[in-house]
Order: structure tokens, then C-alpha cells, then sequence
């Protein structure tokens, strides 16, 4: 067998890997997920998210595994201070340029997923994403920091803009 034989067998496989590749991103009709299984729970969809053929992919629910430990609240304080995230929301998440994280009002949802998300891809308008440096528990670690701070009883009566 001399090379140009076997170019000539290769020759169809790029052509073949298309092919199922573009049958692969396309739906068919009635081909939808199973609502009764527990992958199809109902996604957050935020307009900054775009999904592949209009529909977000299941996710799993996250959990934080950190949830009510004073010690790894304590070392989310000082992750807090250490990655300058005081920068923006101010001494003790009180608000400065970005928001104040301790008053339990958040635009892209308060649960604990929603808030390790905002730390973990970041959101428009300024919130970097934190989790190539962090990792996810370091972002949980966050997550756990910000549930430990007190809620203050003079809440302004101005929230954030949503748009």
C-alpha cells in the first residue's frame, strides 16, 4: 500500500465527521427530553445566555457543601479581602462600586447556587469570572462568607438597576 492509496482512503473521513456533526446540532421534532426525568428540571435562563438551538441544557442542582461553617465562613473573609473582591463591594460586602452583597438583595437570584454562579462565570456589566482562579470551592467559600454577614436593619429604599 503506497501513500497515495491511502490518502485516498482518508479522503472521506472529514467529509463523514461533518456530516454526523451537522446531524448532531440539529433537533427533530418530538425528540425533546423526557419531562418526567430528573435531568429535564427547569434551567435560569439570564438574557446574557445564549443556548445552542433555543433551549438550555439540564443542569445538576448545586449544593454548598460549606453551608452554616463558621471556620470556612471565617477563610471566605479573608478570601474576600485576598482576591480584592472588597475592591468593588466595599469593606465587609457593605457596596462601594459594585453592590452590597450582605444585604440579601441580588439581580441574578440570591440562592446559593445563583450566588456561587455570579462568582464562578461572572455576570455583565463589571463581575469578572472568578472560577479559573478560585476553583469551586474556593467560590463556595465566597458563597459561605457572604451568607455569614448580618443583614443590616437600615436597608436603603434604592435597589440596583436591572437593566
Amino acid at each position: 500500500m503506497n501513500l497515495k492509496s491511502i490518502r485516498r482512503m482518508r479522503a472521506p473521513l472529514p467529509l463523514a465527521l461533518l456530516v454526523l456533526s451537522f446531524s448532531a446540532c440539529t433537533q427533530r421534532e418530538g425528540s425533546a427530553a423526557n419531562p418526567a426525568s430528573p435531568a429535564a428540571q427547569p434551567a435560569v435562563v439570564y438574557a446574557a445566555h445564549v443556548a445552542a438551538g433555543g433551549e438550555p441544557p439540564p443542569g445538576a442542582t448545586l449544593r454548598n457543601p460549606h453551608e452554616g461553617d463558621a471556620a470556612i465562613a471565617r477563610n471566605g473573609a479573608l478570601l474576600f479581602t485576598t482576591m480584592n473582591c472588597d475592591g468593588c463591594h466595599g469593606a465587609d460586602a457593605a457596596g462601594a462600586v459594585g453592590p452590597n452583597l450582605g444585604d440579601q438583595r441580588w439581580r441574578y437570584g440570591g440562592a446559593d447556587s445563583e450566588v456561587f454562579m455570579s462568582i464562578y462565570y461572572g455576570r455583565p456589566k463589571g463581575m469578572p469570572a472568578y472560577g479559573g482562579v478560585l476553583g469551586a470551592d474556593g467560590a463556595w467559600r465566597l458563597v459561605t462568607y457572604l451568607r455569614s454577614l448580618t443583614v443590616p436593619a437600615n436597608l436603603p429604599t434604592q435597589s440596583w438597576d436591572q437593566t
